[in-house]
């Protein structure tokens, strides 16, 4: 997980609508896609002039760098409609989630090429790694990595800031304080090596306290939502629980947090067919 990267601050030029002109070169047109529920648009926003395009989910935009296809982009535009609108009514489950990620400029951007990772002040999502397919094969071959880049937009910047004594990422959260329980203690950094009783066991030693607060919390959601249920042996090193059951029966504190109808949480996977 990348969660933000440098500023870059790019001023941009549009022209005509459809031509964005970036430093000098020109990046247009910019095509709208044919999407049912979302326009991919240029756009001149601060900070964000490397990419050339937005599409915007309940005002909430995602960029794309021109080397982004469009189906990319579209796709994860669809997820994180999915998240916030699970009912596909049209209407964001969760108000002050929605409210506290405008609060926050929460922002997404795709990028290409290994060199624009990490480049712009905001969640990350490589092209390569926004799989559609996996939904339509039956969730098999690659992971679509859109399910948890899009999911750490919403859990840091929607429900932390909304909900900050029970979703902050913090010591001493109702999450955090799970998470200390699923990983055999409360670690500040990586141990050496996790309790043989612990089931969430992450090992990214550039990860600190908050984002393996990030991290447990998309492993527990997506795995109540089915999302893992194939990848048992290939996530193992990380988290032992990839079904609703087997955390509803493990972790019964994380479970308790992500059924409470107060908070309005996903429950249904998303497809990345909104609305469809």
């Amino acid at each position: 997980m990348t969660r933000r990267g440098h500023v870059v601050k790019i001023g941009c030029i549009s022209a005509a609508l459809t031509l964005v002109v970036c430093g000098g070169e020109a990046f247009g047109p910019v095509d709208p896609g044919n999407d049912p529920n979302f326009t991919i648009v240029a756009h001149t926003d601060e900070g964000f002039g490397p990419t050339n395009r937005k599409v915007e989910v309940f005002g909430l935009p995602i960029y794309a760098y021109p080397e982004v296809e469009d189906v990319k982009l579209l796709h994860a535009a669809n997820i994180m409609a999915q998240y916030l609108d699970n009912d596909e009514d049209g209407i964001a489950d969760n108000p002050e989630v929605l409210d506290a990620l405008k609060s926050e400029n929460a922002a997404l951007y795709m990028w290409k090429r290994e060199s624009q990772q990490g480049s712009l002040e905001a969640q990350d999502l490589g092209a390569d790694e926004s799989l559609p397919q996996w939904h339509a094969s039956g969730q098999s071959g690659r992971f679509d990595a859109a399910l948890e880049e899009v999911w750490h937009v919403i859990t840091y910047s929607g429900f932390a800031t909304a909900y900050p004594d029970v979703f902050g990422e913090e010591i001493g959260t109702s999450l955090a304080n799970a998470m200390d329980i699923a990983r055999g203690g409360r670690f500040l950094s990586v141990p050496s090596s996790y309790p043989e009783e612990a089931w969430y066991s992450y090992d990214d030693r550039t990860c600190d306290y908050n984002c393996m607060a990030t991290e447990y919390i998309y492993w527990a959601m997506t795995s109540m939502l089915g999302g893992q249920r194939n990848r048992a042996s290939e996530i193992q090193h990380e988290w032992k629980l990839n079904t609703r059951a087997k955390v509803q029966e493990t972790d019964t504190a994380i479970y308790r947090l992500l059924t409470d109808p107060a908070y309005s949480f996903p429950e249904a996977l998303p497809d990345g067919r909104y609305r469809r």
